[in-house]
Protein backbone atom coordinates (compact mmCIF):
# COMPACT_ATOMS: atom_id res chain seq x y z
CA UNK A 1 0.00 0.00 0.00
CA UNK A 2 1.51 3.33 -0.97
CA UNK A 3 1.54 6.64 0.85
CA UNK A 4 -0.69 8.17 -1.83
CA UNK A 5 -3.51 5.81 -0.85
CA UNK A 6 -4.09 7.98 2.23
CA UNK A 7 -2.88 11.38 1.05
CA UNK A 8 -5.16 14.23 2.21
CA UNK A 9 -2.82 17.27 1.98
CA UNK A 10 -3.04 17.63 5.76
CA UNK A 11 0.28 19.31 6.45
CA UNK A 12 -0.04 19.90 10.21
CA UNK A 13 -0.23 17.09 12.73
CA UNK A 14 -0.84 17.05 16.48
CA UNK A 15 -0.01 14.15 18.77
CA UNK A 16 -1.92 14.23 22.03
CA UNK A 17 -0.36 12.77 25.15
CA UNK A 18 -1.83 11.65 28.45
CA UNK A 19 -4.95 13.70 29.15
CA UNK A 20 -5.19 15.15 25.64
CA UNK A 21 -7.37 12.85 23.55
CA UNK A 22 -9.22 15.24 21.23
CA UNK A 23 -9.18 18.65 19.58
CA UNK A 24 -11.68 21.38 20.42
CA UNK A 25 -12.72 24.45 18.49
CA UNK A 26 -12.13 23.01 15.01
CA UNK A 27 -14.53 21.63 12.42
CA UNK A 28 -14.55 17.83 12.15
CA UNK A 29 -13.89 16.53 8.62
CA UNK A 30 -13.28 12.79 8.84
CA UNK A 31 -11.56 9.95 10.63
CA UNK A 32 -8.93 7.96 8.74
CA UNK A 33 -7.74 4.50 9.72
CA UNK A 34 -4.28 4.10 8.24
CA UNK A 35 -2.62 0.72 7.83
CA UNK A 36 1.16 1.00 7.54
CA UNK A 37 3.91 -1.54 6.82
CA UNK A 38 4.72 -1.28 10.54
CA UNK A 39 1.16 -2.05 11.60
CA UNK A 40 -1.69 0.10 12.84
CA UNK A 41 -1.25 3.35 14.78
CA UNK A 42 -2.68 3.93 18.24
CA UNK A 43 -6.06 4.83 16.76
CA UNK A 44 -7.82 6.53 13.91
CA UNK A 45 -6.49 9.89 12.79
CA UNK A 46 -9.01 12.70 13.21
CA UNK A 47 -8.86 15.32 10.46
CA UNK A 48 -10.32 18.72 11.26
CA UNK A 49 -10.53 22.07 9.50
CA UNK A 50 -9.22 25.32 10.91
CA UNK A 51 -11.08 28.65 10.65
CA UNK A 52 -8.75 29.52 7.73
CA UNK A 53 -9.86 26.43 5.84
CA UNK A 54 -6.69 24.40 6.30
CA UNK A 55 -6.67 20.88 7.66
CA UNK A 56 -5.02 19.43 10.72
CA UNK A 57 -4.53 15.79 11.73
CA UNK A 58 -4.84 14.66 15.35
CA UNK A 59 -3.66 11.35 16.81
CA UNK A 60 -3.90 10.31 20.47
CA UNK A 61 -0.54 8.68 21.27
CA UNK A 62 -2.02 6.20 23.73
CA UNK A 63 -5.28 5.70 21.85
CA UNK A 64 -8.59 7.49 22.40
CA UNK A 65 -9.23 5.54 25.62
CA UNK A 66 -5.58 5.47 26.76
CA UNK A 67 -5.34 1.73 26.26
CA UNK A 68 -1.69 1.65 25.09
CA UNK A 69 1.19 1.82 27.59
CA UNK A 70 4.21 4.05 26.78
CA UNK A 71 6.53 1.15 25.94
CA UNK A 72 3.84 -0.52 23.82
CA UNK A 73 2.98 2.44 21.58
CA UNK A 74 3.59 1.61 17.91
CA UNK A 75 5.60 4.76 17.31
CA UNK A 76 6.63 3.75 13.79
CA UNK A 77 3.02 3.25 12.74
CA UNK A 78 1.97 6.55 14.37
CA UNK A 79 4.58 8.62 12.52
CA UNK A 80 4.16 6.72 9.25
CA UNK A 81 0.37 7.15 9.39
CA UNK A 82 0.67 10.90 9.89
CA UNK A 83 3.16 11.13 7.02
CA UNK A 84 0.71 9.13 4.90
CA UNK A 85 -2.01 11.79 5.18
CA UNK A 86 0.46 14.52 4.22
CA UNK A 87 1.79 15.79 7.56
CA UNK A 88 4.98 17.88 7.34
CA UNK A 89 4.91 19.41 10.84
CA UNK A 90 4.07 17.72 14.15
CA UNK A 91 3.42 19.53 17.41
CA UNK A 92 3.29 16.88 20.11
CA UNK A 93 2.15 17.13 23.73
CA UNK A 94 3.34 14.96 26.61
CA UNK A 95 2.80 14.76 30.36
CA UNK A 96 6.10 14.95 32.26
CA UNK A 97 7.54 15.03 35.75
CA UNK A 98 9.55 18.09 36.78
CA UNK A 99 13.15 17.68 37.93
CA UNK A 100 13.56 21.38 38.78
CA UNK A 101 12.03 23.53 41.51
CA UNK A 102 11.35 26.34 39.05
CA UNK A 103 9.33 24.07 36.74
CA UNK A 104 6.14 23.80 38.74
CA UNK A 105 3.27 21.38 38.15
CA UNK A 106 1.13 23.01 35.47
CA UNK A 107 4.09 24.62 33.71
CA UNK A 108 4.95 23.76 30.09
CA UNK A 109 8.48 23.15 28.79
CA UNK A 110 9.56 23.35 25.14
CA UNK A 111 12.44 20.90 25.39
CA UNK A 112 15.39 21.19 23.04
CA UNK A 113 17.43 18.16 24.18
CA UNK A 114 16.70 14.54 25.12
CA UNK A 115 18.53 11.85 27.12
CA UNK A 116 17.47 8.38 26.04
CA UNK A 117 16.96 5.94 28.92
CA UNK A 118 14.72 3.51 27.05
CA UNK A 119 15.86 -0.10 26.91
CA UNK A 120 15.79 -1.08 23.26
CA UNK A 121 12.36 -2.70 23.38
CA UNK A 122 10.74 -0.05 21.16
CA UNK A 123 10.87 0.03 17.38
CA UNK A 124 13.01 3.12 16.98
CA UNK A 125 13.93 3.15 13.28
CA UNK A 126 12.05 2.66 10.03
CA UNK A 127 15.13 0.94 8.63
CA UNK A 128 15.38 -1.90 11.15
CA UNK A 129 15.02 -5.25 9.44
CA UNK A 130 14.62 -3.77 5.93
CA UNK A 131 18.06 -4.54 4.52
CA UNK A 132 18.46 -0.82 3.81
CA UNK A 133 20.91 1.16 5.96
CA UNK A 134 20.59 4.87 6.69
CA UNK A 135 21.77 7.27 9.39
CA UNK A 136 19.79 10.32 10.53
CA UNK A 137 21.26 13.43 12.13
CA UNK A 138 19.89 13.88 15.65
CA UNK A 139 22.12 16.49 17.31
CA UNK A 140 19.12 18.78 17.69
CA UNK A 141 16.27 16.33 18.32
CA UNK A 142 13.48 18.88 17.94
CA UNK A 143 12.92 21.78 15.57
CA UNK A 144 14.38 25.05 16.80
CA UNK A 145 12.11 27.03 14.48
CA UNK A 146 8.91 25.34 15.64
CA UNK A 147 9.91 25.68 19.30
CA UNK A 148 10.54 29.39 18.77
CA UNK A 149 7.20 29.86 17.05
CA UNK A 150 5.33 28.19 19.93
CA UNK A 151 7.28 30.17 22.54
CA UNK A 152 6.44 33.47 20.86
CA UNK A 153 2.71 32.75 20.98
CA UNK A 154 2.65 31.34 24.51
CA UNK A 155 2.47 34.82 26.04
CA UNK A 156 -0.99 35.24 24.56
CA UNK A 157 -2.38 32.31 26.57
CA UNK A 158 -3.45 33.41 30.08
CA UNK A 159 -2.57 31.49 33.24
CA UNK A 160 0.20 29.44 31.68
CA UNK A 161 3.96 29.49 32.20
CA UNK A 162 6.05 28.20 29.30
CA UNK A 163 9.79 27.52 29.64
CA UNK A 164 11.42 27.98 26.24
CA UNK A 165 14.07 25.26 26.58
CA UNK A 166 15.02 22.24 28.63
CA UNK A 167 16.37 18.71 28.61
CA UNK A 168 14.08 15.70 28.93
CA UNK A 169 14.94 12.21 30.09
CA UNK A 170 12.88 9.54 28.36
CA UNK A 171 12.48 6.36 30.42
CA UNK A 172 10.52 3.15 30.20
CA UNK A 173 7.19 2.96 32.00
CA UNK A 174 4.67 2.57 33.30
CA UNK A 175 6.26 2.81 36.78
CA UNK A 176 7.60 6.21 37.79
CA UNK A 177 11.24 6.78 38.81
CA UNK A 178 12.82 5.76 42.07
CA UNK A 179 14.14 8.63 44.15
CA UNK A 180 17.72 7.57 43.36
CA UNK A 181 16.99 7.64 39.61
CA UNK A 182 15.29 11.01 39.88
CA UNK A 183 18.32 12.52 41.64
CA UNK A 184 20.66 10.91 39.11
CA UNK A 185 18.81 12.59 36.24
CA UNK A 186 18.96 15.92 38.07
CA UNK A 187 22.74 15.52 38.41
CA UNK A 188 22.93 15.04 34.64
CA UNK A 189 21.28 18.42 34.08
CA UNK A 190 17.89 17.08 33.00
CA UNK A 191 14.86 19.30 33.60
CA UNK A 192 11.87 16.98 33.02
CA UNK A 193 11.20 13.28 32.61
CA UNK A 194 8.72 11.46 30.40
CA UNK A 195 8.12 8.08 28.77
CA UNK A 196 7.35 8.84 25.12
CA UNK A 197 9.57 11.42 23.38
CA UNK A 198 11.88 8.57 22.32
CA UNK A 199 11.55 7.11 19.73
CA UNK A 200 8.80 9.47 18.56
CA UNK A 201 11.20 12.35 17.92
CA UNK A 202 13.75 10.05 16.22
CA UNK A 203 11.17 8.61 13.87
CA UNK A 204 9.84 12.05 12.98
CA UNK A 205 13.39 13.05 12.04
CA UNK A 206 13.84 9.94 9.88
CA UNK A 207 10.51 10.69 8.18
CA UNK A 208 11.70 14.27 7.45
CA UNK A 209 8.91 15.76 9.57
CA UNK A 210 9.47 18.99 11.50
CA UNK A 211 8.80 18.07 15.14
CA UNK A 212 8.54 19.79 18.51
CA UNK A 213 7.05 18.62 21.78
CA UNK A 214 5.31 20.57 24.54
CA UNK A 215 6.07 18.91 27.86
CA UNK A 216 3.32 19.49 30.43
CA UNK A 217 4.54 19.14 34.03
CA UNK A 218 2.17 17.24 36.30
CA UNK A 219 4.37 16.62 39.36
CA UNK A 220 7.86 16.84 40.86
CA UNK A 221 8.76 13.21 40.14
CA UNK A 222 10.48 11.58 43.17
CA UNK A 223 13.48 13.79 43.94
CA UNK A 224 11.96 15.98 46.66
CA UNK A 225 12.88 14.23 49.91
CA UNK A 226 10.66 16.53 51.94
CA UNK A 227 7.59 15.23 50.10
CA UNK A 228 5.96 11.93 49.28
CA UNK A 229 6.82 10.41 45.92
CA UNK A 230 4.55 11.19 43.01
CA UNK A 231 1.09 9.62 43.13
CA UNK A 232 -1.33 8.92 40.31
CA UNK A 233 -3.98 11.03 42.05
CA UNK A 234 -1.64 14.03 42.07
CA UNK A 235 -0.87 13.57 38.38
CA UNK A 236 -4.52 13.28 37.34
CA UNK A 237 -5.52 16.44 39.21
CA UNK A 238 -2.98 18.59 37.37
CA UNK A 239 -3.55 16.82 34.09
CA UNK A 240 -7.07 18.20 33.63
CA UNK A 241 -5.81 21.78 33.88
CA UNK A 242 -2.89 21.00 31.58
CA UNK A 243 -5.17 19.54 28.91
CA UNK A 244 -7.28 22.71 28.81
CA UNK A 245 -4.16 24.89 28.62
CA UNK A 246 -2.68 22.68 25.89
CA UNK A 247 -5.75 23.16 23.72
CA UNK A 248 -5.63 26.92 24.29
CA UNK A 249 -1.94 27.03 23.36
CA UNK A 250 -2.54 25.00 20.23
CA UNK A 251 -5.33 27.30 19.04
CA UNK A 252 -3.12 30.33 19.74
CA UNK A 253 -0.14 29.03 17.77
CA UNK A 254 -2.02 27.29 14.96
CA UNK A 255 -2.46 30.40 12.73
CA UNK A 256 1.31 30.98 12.78
CA UNK A 257 2.03 27.35 11.89
CA UNK A 258 -0.53 27.55 9.07
CA UNK A 259 1.11 30.70 7.74
CA UNK A 260 4.52 29.03 7.79
CA UNK A 261 3.37 25.79 6.19
CA UNK A 262 0.87 27.00 3.61
CA UNK A 263 1.89 30.55 2.74
CA UNK A 264 5.68 30.85 3.05
CA UNK A 265 7.27 30.23 -0.38
CA UNK A 266 10.64 29.75 1.31
CA UNK A 267 9.26 27.01 3.60
CA UNK A 268 11.64 28.20 6.33
CA UNK A 269 9.89 26.22 9.08
CA UNK A 270 10.24 22.82 7.44
CA UNK A 271 13.40 23.41 5.38
CA UNK A 272 15.89 21.85 7.87
CA UNK A 273 14.01 18.53 7.88
CA UNK A 274 12.66 18.36 4.33
CA UNK A 275 15.06 16.32 2.21
CA UNK A 276 17.37 15.72 5.16
CA UNK A 277 17.62 11.97 4.45
CA UNK A 278 18.73 12.26 0.83
CA UNK A 279 22.39 11.62 1.72
CA UNK A 280 21.66 9.22 4.58
CA UNK A 281 21.55 5.99 2.59
CA UNK A 282 24.75 3.97 2.68
CA UNK A 283 24.19 1.44 -0.11
CA UNK A 284 23.85 1.78 -3.83
CA UNK A 285 20.23 1.14 -4.86
CA UNK A 286 21.12 -2.18 -6.48
CA UNK A 287 22.61 -3.35 -3.16
CA UNK A 288 19.48 -2.53 -1.17
CA UNK A 289 16.88 -5.16 -0.36
CA UNK A 290 14.03 -4.98 -2.88
CA UNK A 291 11.48 -5.88 -0.21
CA UNK A 292 12.99 -3.25 2.07
CA UNK A 293 12.78 -0.63 -0.65
CA UNK A 294 9.14 -1.54 -1.15
CA UNK A 295 8.43 -1.16 2.58
CA UNK A 296 10.27 2.14 2.88
CA UNK A 297 8.53 3.59 -0.19
CA UNK A 298 5.49 4.03 2.04
CA UNK A 299 7.09 7.08 3.65
CA UNK A 300 10.03 7.71 1.29
CA UNK A 301 8.26 7.69 -2.06
CA UNK A 302 10.72 10.32 -3.31
CA UNK A 303 13.71 8.00 -2.69
CA UNK A 304 12.38 4.53 -3.54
Amino acid sequence: MTLKSYFRDVRIGVIGGTGLYSLDGLKFVEEVTVETPWGLPSGAITIAETPDGNRIAFLARHGPAHHVLPSEVNYRANIAALKAVGVQVILAFSAVGSLREEIQPGDFVLIDQIIDRTKGVRGDSFFTGTGVTAYASFGEPVSRALRSLVAQRSDSVPNITVHSSGTAVCMEGPAFSTRAESNLYRSWGADVINMTCIPESKLAREAEITYAIVCMATDYDAWRESEESVTVAEVMKTMKVNAANAKALLLAVLPDIEQAVYNDPEMALTKPEAGSMQYAFQQAPDKQSSSGRSTLSFIFSNYF
